[in-house]
């Protein structure tokens, strides 16, 4: 339950008495109530209200923890774990989980998964699949067994807590309309989301593409019913400074009939089983957008597809903050 300071400043907000709210939470948080420092850290990693502060989200994260919030030092060992707003640490955010699985079912179940992972003592792969090549330019391969059946199944139930339906924003209306070429539902990992089982996929992705983790945006699962598809398309930006220069899909189930991936310019389908992730380029090699990556995933006959998807970029990339509500703070 929210304290008595998050709840009045939940109230000031919703009255757009935006300092207020901000002073109520701050004043409860300097003394110490582990809800009132969530709720600031959650502020601080929005933006809307205060400006975008990763680190300090980090900091009030780990005070809140400290003080009693166990959602709070769960998130707060993904950003110890991850690098968010400070460097990574995964010694000490295996540690946090280790105090955290007596009390928090979430925290065992993420330790369980790591246990059996060849990991560093950085939480990074000591070894990824082989790529098997299925075409040369543009580049496209298949690393078996990327994942495992647990892996797969622990994505599977985590995204099933916040799938939603596929949309976009109208520019007629401003509105969130059906997305006009995939039919499906998706959740996304993104900050709040990325635990330490959904990190160490991210940095097996990374290590199979040759890249780095900060490259990537949020790690998104779909889950196609049958009838759902997505269009042929490209994932290359029209106009941007940070390409999308790589996407890496990843097979979680076989329960289905259809849905391949087809590269119609290439005359190329393909469909993976349970953990194997294909990979491919986006771009050519003076850095245009590549017509030959042109794919679609195919229509499912029957059952349901679900995937994971994470499309990586020529540089570290983050969502871009919004303009605070009250910028002076």
């Amino acid at each position: 339950m929210s304290s008595t300071a998050v709840s009045r400043a939940h109230a000031l907000a919703t009255d757009a008495r935006y300092r207020e709210a901000f002073d109520t939470l701050a004043g409860a948080a300097r003394g110490g109530d582990a809800d009132a420092l969530m709720q600031l850290a959650d502020w601080r990693i929005q933006g809307g209200i205060v400006r975008r502060d990763l680190a300090e989200a980090r900091d009030l994260l780990g005070r809140a923890g400290a003080a009693g919030n166990v959602a709070a030092a769960l998130l707060h060992s993904s950003f110890v774990a991850n690098g968010v707003g400070g460097a990574p640490d995964w010694p000490a955010a295996l540690a946090a989980l280790e105090k955290l699985a007596a009390q928090a079912p979430v925290a065992a179940a993420q330790l369980a998964l790591l246990a059996k992972a060849d990991l560093d003592a950085g939480g990074d792969p000591t070894a990824v699949p082989v790529l098997e090549s299925l075409n040369e330019a543009p580049s496209v391969a298949v690393g078996r067994n990327l994942l495992s059946a647990a892996e797969c199944g622990y994505l599977i139930a985590r995204a099933a807590q916040s799938m939603t339906p596929s949309t976009v924003v109208d520019p007629a209306t401003g509105r969130m309309a059906p997305h006009p070429i995939r039919t499906c539902d998706y959740a996304s990992f993104g900050v709040y989301y990325e635990d330490l089982v959904v990190g160490m996929i991210n940095r097996r992705i990374a290590a199979l593409s040759g890249t780095r983790h900060a490259r990537g945006e949020p790690l998104q699962v779909l889950r196609y019913a049958p009838g759902g598809e997505y269009r042929a398309h490209m994932d290359a930006l029209p106009a941007t400074d940070n390409q999308r220069v790589v996407t890496v899909l990843v097979y979680l189930n076989d329960a289905y009939e259809g849905g391949e991936t087809d590269f119609p310019e290439l005359g190329l389908r393909f469909r993976g089983r349970p953990g194997d992730a294909l990979i491919f380029g986006n771009i050519t090699a003076d850095g245009q957008a590549d017509p030959r990556s042109r794919h679609a995933g195919l229509p499912v006959r029957s059952g349901t597809k679900l995937i994971a998807s994470r499309w990586i970029r020529r540089a570290p990339y983050a969502f871009p903050p919004p303009a605070p509500l009250l910028a002076d703070s």
